[in-house]
């Protein structure tokens, strides 16, 4: 793993087209923004998951409905990248 100490408003560039910046800094939280082509799902890490886990399921399910069941048992309601 790669670590690096960023300030607030500087960056980091990841590939060709993707760039994180620290936005703010509070107590023990770091607000971060994320520049991505549309391409690049960003997700946070939790999501990720429940999805992963969810895709799973539904390869693994008799039907689709046991799949959607598990994503909403996790709290996150439906499936799409959380990019704004």
């Amino acid at each position: 793993m790669l670590v690096l100490t960023r300030g607030k408003d500087e960056a980091i560039i990841i590939g060709d087209g993707i760039e994180v910046t620290v936005l703010e800094i509070k107590g023990d939280k770091v607000k971060i923004g994320i520049a991505a082509p549309a391409s690049v799902p960003v997700h946070r890490k939790e999501v990720w998951l429940a999805l992963r886990d969810a895709n799973v399921a539904a390869a693994d399910a008799k039907d689709v409905a046991a799949a959607a069941e598990l994503f909403k048992k996790k709290g996150l309601g439906g499936a799409g990248s959380e990019k704004k």
